[in-house]
């Protein structure tokens, strides 16, 4: 068994990455929202607790608030930004809205040489006292420490930026430690997991391939499993994963709706059928899609045409599979972490996802989730570990919907062939582009990079002739979280040759513009 933290959510959009901080320390731990009875939390049996932050006030939403069990479990609990506001209130605290909000970046002087910050700085003052560079974002300011407390933070306008009751070991901070802008958050998310509540950094995933086989074999029996392989990191790891685990009793079903990459089903199918010799039926659905879609400009309706259609084709495909009890699907932790949040009501929801009960209950099958534990880095992690290629495993992120929502408005199939190429000619140019200082590619140092198809003409001159052709965007961002994102500032001439090469290559293109949005205010997609 893995030592385990349980993070509460009220409710803030990055919770996430609270969870992927202490993943990254290697030590196990879930999110669940914060009104869990007080019998999960003492089932749950967690080494520590940290509480999220929240849009909320807390004298505003009296049920965002901490079980008692929290507080009876006698372990360590940090809370962050409201997460500090709930401990305060419940433990005998004040919290009163502020005179003077804090939004973005500010400088933390350390106080009382507690564990949870003792030797963590960014630099320090003439005076010598500690500071840190963080990420503040609250409107809202503890008036009153609780009994016990004593003050471990402050800025000049939030005079406790920080508490902690060490006997207890309680902790909490007003700053995000989670987001990269805290510049020591991850160590001090560290410090906490490993040091305050003495977790085993023991979750690793080239450990964690015995575990999941054993788990699937066990959970499966002598069934068999059908899996919805689309080419994605996370279908493509998931079914490696079960195949590994049982074999010939898997068969995916890769269906093709026209949105795909340049040349995606012939590449799965090397991957798999050839290479892996994995049972693979490869179903050409385009000209349905393709139909479905026709005058069609909404983003939300485009990803919900596609969707549907996905469940209609997979479901007719998989009644011809009689022995198949089990549905196997690449479905990720922040997958079910998003849906939970659906469902409270606690979390905005920005767009829909596809993949977490995407199928029917009318199927009939068992679901199958062997990745729901995961984030995307560990998912890409367990990918290698499982064999599979580098340059496979480590692709930027793809859609499920496809290049449905990369192009703009209408989606017709020769809007879909021109931006397959174009798409693809950005990416080698990418890869094949190496930056002197880190040595690495451009593919490398971009987080995500894509083409979107712009279905508006303009005029050109192409040799002594006028043109009246189609715009192509070109994106790429750097992120660390995909939370935010800035736009990526590659080469002049990368860019250069990337336009030159579809202009002359693509007919039908005659304009190449660049994306210089970051994320916020922009999301990394377009659709």
């Amino acid at each position: 068994m893995h030592d385990k933290i349980l993070i509460l959510d009220f409710g803030s959009q990055v919770t996430q990455l609270i969870a992927r901080r202490i993943r990254e320390a290697h030590v196990y731990c879930e999110i669940h929202p914060n009104d869990v009875s007080d019998a999960f939390v003492r089932e749950f049996a967690p080494k520590g607790i940290i509480l999220s932050g929240s849009h909320a006030s807390t004298y505003e939403a009296h049920d965002l608030r901490a079980p008692q069990a929290v507080w009876d479990l006698g372990v360590p609990v940090l809370g962050i930004c409201y997460g500090m506001f709930a401990m305060a209130v419940q433990l005998g605290g004040t919290v009163e809205p502020s005179r003077h909000r804090e939004f973005g970046y500010a400088e933390v002087r350390a106080h009382g040489h507690t564990r949870l910050l003792d030797a963590i700085e960014d630099f320090s003052t003439a005076a010598g006292h500690g500071m840190l560079k963080v990420w503040m974002s609250h409107g809202d300011n503890v008036t009153q420490m609780p009994p016990g407390f004593k003050l471990m933070a402050s800025t000049p306008s939030c005079e406790v930026a920080g508490m902690a009751d060490e006997a207890r070991g309680y902790y909490a901070v007003q700053f995000h430690p989670e987001v990269t802008h805290t510049r020591k958050g991850r160590e001090i998310l560290e410090r906490f997991a490993l040091q305050i509540c003495g977790a085993k950094p023991d979750w690793v995933m080239v450990n964690y391939i015995d575990e999941a086989v054993a788990r699937i074999r066990e959970q499966v029996g002598d069934d068999e499993v059908i899996l919805g392989l689309s080419g994605g990191v996370d279908s493509s790891v998931a079914a490696a994963l079960v195949h590994q685990a049982i074999g010939d009793r898997l068969t995916c079903v890769f269906v093709d709706h026209g949105l795909l990459r340049l040349d995606e089903a012939r590449m799965v199918m090397e991957m798999f059928a050839d290479r892996l010799h994995v049972k693979v039926l490869a179903i050409d659905a385009s000209e349905a899609f393709l139909g479905e879609l026709a005058g069609v400009s909404d983003p939300e309706l485009k990803r919900k045409i596609i969707g549907r259609e996905f469940v209609e084709v997979f479901t007719r495909e998989a009644g011809r599979l009689e022995q198949a009890k089990w549905l196997a699907q690449g479905t990720i932790y922040p997958d079910v972490i998003e849906s939970g949040g659906a469902k409270t009501k606690k979390a905005t929801t920005i767009k829909s996802h596809h993949n977490v009960g995407g199928l029917p209950e009318t199927l009939g099958l068992k679901l199958l989730e062997p990745l729901r534990e995961l984030f995307k880095d560990e998912v890409r992690e367990l990918g290698v570990a499982l064999g599979l290629p580098h340059d496979m495993v480590y692709r930027h992120p793809f859609p499920g919907p496809g290049l449905g929502v990369r192009i703009l408005g209408e989606v017709k199939r020769e809007y879909a062939d021109l931006l397959r190429r174009a798409d693809a000619i950005f990416i080698e140019e990418l890869r094949n582009t190496i930056d002197p200082v880190s040595n690495k590619s451009w593919y490398e140092l971009t987080s995500q990079a894509f083409a979107v198809f712009l279905p508006v003409k303009s005029v050109g001159v192409m040799g002594d002739g006028r043109t009246y052709e189609y715009v192509v965007a070109l994106r790429a961002v750097q992120t660390s979280d995909f939370m935010t994102a800035d736009w990526a500032e590659l080469p002049y001439a990368l860019l250069k040759t990337v336009s030159s090469r579809i202009i002359n290559e693509v007919r039908g293109i005659n304009r190449v513009t660049y994306d210089v949005s970051s994320k916020p205010p922009a999301t990394i997609e377009w659709e």
